[in-house]
């Protein structure tokens, strides 16, 4: 794997996969004494005695990148880059003598959101280049769902999940000019980012794997006139636990769509999604849809080959124009 080095493969390979989810899936976890189960897996439980996780309906014990391409679709590289960015320490299994050392009850950090900047000149840029229309930008702003900030001394995105009450309780970072994509210490993925409906009352609810896509499908309904009115939600990736926790908010919606990308990962974790709001009582009367997009690899990628048709339309059509003129 030519973009990774063997020190970021061992130190994904030694994160702690019951910090890495009490950090940013908390809402997969139930806790029975010592012990963790996982509630989309109840087979995959925590052993605190022995300090590791164990995939019984396979019978053995499974790490953090285990974890994330198994349960979550991720590629190695997607993995082991999420991992090294989740700010999630690795395992510490023994003390220096050499016996097994006791875990700690493990503290979640507090959430709090990023400090934004006054002016958000390269993160509006960003989305600009992006295909994103202003106008979403600018009502993402005064929602308070996007600003720009510093992290790490490198200028970013912030994409704000908010609850019912508009308190701030999930936030992302995105790299402007670089590739950092991290989720905010703290954050609770049931509240992932939402770009709201414009009429309220929607009984509808498409479902992205990044905020991006969310705002992209927005500018493509902007440019080509869908009569769609309705919720667009980023699960952060492919985990369920932000779409499970927003219907249970809602028990107003009828519909979801599953936008998720157009690769393997996406496509098997829409159907796994699928069959598994059918298979709780409480959404199986959801009419559920996988609809990757038709071209490209996400919804981004399809906005900006969208915007590409226009302009190369728009300068076929000025050719045209001058050549009848002549």
């Amino acid at each position: 794997m030519p973009s990774l080095t063997q020190e970021q493969i061992t130190q994904a390979r030694e994160t702690d996969l019951l910090d890495y989810l009490l950090s940013h899936e908390s809402g997969v976890l139930k806790q029975e004494g010592a012990n963790y189960r996982h509630n989309e897996h109840d087979s995959l439980v925590y052993v605190a005695s022995k300090n590791y996780w164990y995939w019984n309906s396979r019978g053995r014990k499974i790490n953090a990148v285990d974890y994330l391409m198994e349960i979550r679709g991720y590629s190695f590289v997607e993995a082991v880059e999420r991992l090294i960015g989740s700010g999630t320490p690795a395992v510490s299994h023994y003390t220096a003598s050499g016996s097994r050392e006791q875990r700690k009850p493990v503290e979640k950090k507090p959430f709090r959101l990023p400090k934004g900047k006054r002016c958000a000149t390269f993160a509006v840029s960003y989305l600009q280049r992006r295909g994103v229309h202003s106008d979403i930008i600018r009502r993402c702003m005064q929602l308070g769902l996007f600003y720009e900030s510093r992290y790490n001394n490198e200028a970013v995105c912030v994409f704000v999940g908010r609850d019912d009450t508009g308190t701030g309780r999930f936030a992302c970072v995105r790299g402007i000019a670089g590739d950092l994509k991290k989720d905010i210490s703290g954050s609770d993925k049931r509240f992932s980012f939402c770009y709201p409906p414009d009429q309220p009352g929607s009984r509808h609810l498409a479902v992205f794997e990044a905020p991006i896509d969310a705002l992209s499908h927005a500018t493509l309904q902007k440019l080509e006139g869908w009569q769609w009115n309705g919720y667009r939600l980023s699960l952060g990736g492919t985990s369920p636990v932000a779409l499970v926790a927003f219907l249970e908010r809602h028990p107003e919606i009828t519909r979801v769509a599953l936008y998720l990308d157009n690769d393997l990962a996406g496509r098997v974790n829409a159907r796994k999604i699928k069959a598994l709001l059918k298979s709780d009582q409480r959404f199986s009367k959801i009419r559920v849809s996988v609809n990757p997009p038709r071209s490209g690899k996400d919804y981004n990628e399809k906005l900006q080959r969208t915007l590409q048709a226009i302009r190369e339309e728009k300068h076929a059509s000025r050719q045209k124009q001058a050549a009848v003129s002549i």
